[in-house]
């Protein structure tokens, strides 16, 4: 008479697939929320870099009688000591940036490479003109999409 006791080990297939169900809900929460800090913080990372390249661009006009460097000098001149010509001779000024700013945008290598302002759109990472001084960042259509560009501010990048 005595009732057979059923000792069970382990989960069952049901709970297994629940709890993986869960997880998989969970996640899909979650990832997209990390794209969105990953793009909110090169977009950051973008802001600082142009005012900072904008404010030492400006540095260099002024200790090189008022010229801009050029396009092909543009970064190399930044991360440089020159000359009040801009050359490495008799140098004085500089260097204005350690290292050539990268694009946080363009992957690889072309995220440093300037072209010059109203080229075609480009997968370079910066236009810069060198009348102007004015430098921004290419935003290609891929990169427009994901920023969080207010239609006021576009003008800046």
């Amino acid at each position: 008479m005595s009732a057979r006791k059923r000792i069970t080990h382990g989960f069952t297939l049901v709970e297994i697939l629940i709890v993986v169900v869960i997880l998989g809900v969970l996640a899909a929460i979650v990832i997209p929320e990390f794209t969105l800090a990953e793009n909110s913080a090169k977009q950051s990372n973008l802001e600082t870099q142009l005012q900072t390249i904008r404010s030492q661009l400006e540095r260099y006009r002024v200790q090189h009688d008022n010229t801009y460097p050029t396009i092909e000098q543009m970064f190399n001149n930044l991360v440089a000591s020159t000359g009040p010509d801009g050359s490495t001779l008799g140098v004085i000024n500089g260097p204005y940036l350690q290292r050539k700013p990268a694009n946080p945008f363009v992957a690889g290598t072309n995220g440093t490479v300037v072209v010059a302002a109203g080229s075609a759109a480009s997968t370079n990472g910066w236009t810069y003109d060198d009348t102007t001084g004015v430098i921004k960042c290419s935003l290609s259509t891929a990169i427009n999409d994901r920023l969080t560009l207010d239609a006021s501010n576009v003008e800046n990048y």
